[in-house]
């Protein structure tokens, strides 16, 4: 069932949001070579909790750290580690969320780790755009399938593979609510938007193929054929114009 939020429970989900996307921009500062995966997570950590907030993935189905750290060819749900060590050339996506006063957050970005090839640039300029691109279809009236098809459409001209499997969600009081929010779709199909709808909108696109494998730590998600993978978030909410991000500073 898909819940509504009135006003007061925008305001602390935007609350929510400033703490999660704060935290990973903090983060975003320390990432070079050299640095661990544990070590950005335990400045979201400590950030979000130093906010009032608690971290939303920190124990969530029996995940162990306070954000999701992807490098590379792991698509999501990378379980930060110090034994993991960032180098020249990487590409990292963070996933971060927080619950503040029992409202939640969520948000993702991909950054590149020093130097890093055009052909990383390019996937992680693209994968934001396809977010904005999806987003401009959220307004009331049109359906869930005209913003799947618009980051589908988009992310697919540049020969990309685009998630299926995983999609973004509904988000609220619980972190993941109804309705799904597939990054694929029929324009014209699926749920209306409505206004007061509030929605972590994910594109995670694939460099090669949309195909994956899941790790033995049962979270860590790899691209099949170990091409890059890139991830963009936020958390919007559906109003009577244009879609608001609740996820920025």
């Amino acid at each position: 069932m898909v819940t509504l939020k009135n006003s007061s429970e925008i305001e602390k989900m935007k609350a929510a949001g400033e703490i999660a996307i704060t935290a990973l921009y903090k983060a975003r500062e320390l990432i070079k070579p050299g640095v661990t995966t544990f070590f950005l997570d335990e400045v979201i950590r400590k950030h979000i909790v130093a906010s009032g907030a608690k971290p939303s993935f920190l124990g969530y189905g029996g995940f162990p750290a306070s954000a999701c750290i992807s490098v590379n060819d792991k698509i999501i749900h990378g379980i930060p580690s110090r034994e993991e060590i960032l180098k020249e050339g990487d590409i990292v996506s963070i996933d971060v969320g927080a619950c503040y006063k029992g409202f939640h957050g969520d948000c993702a970005r991909t950054y590149g780790v020093g130097e890093i090839s055009d052909n990383a640039k390019m996937l992680i300029d693209v994968t934001r755009e396809s977010f904005f691109v999806g987003i401009k279809k959220a307004i009331v009236g049109n359906r869930m399938g005209d913003l799947g098809n618009a980051i589908y459409s988009y992310a697919e001209k540049f020969g990309y593979g685009v998630v299926e499997d995983y999609t973004g969600h509904g988000i609220g009081r619980a972190l993941h609510e109804d309705p799904g929010v597939p990054n694929y779709g029929t324009a014209g199909r699926g749920i209306r938007f409505q206004e007061g709808m509030t929605l972590a909108v994910e594109p995670m696109i694939n460099e090669g193929t949309k195909d994956f494998y899941i790790l033995e730590d049962k979270w860590s998600v790899m691209t099949m054929d170990h091409k890059l993978s890139a991830h963009y978030e936020n958390t919007i909410v559906v109003t009577g114009d244009e879609p608001v991000i609740l996820t920025k500073v």
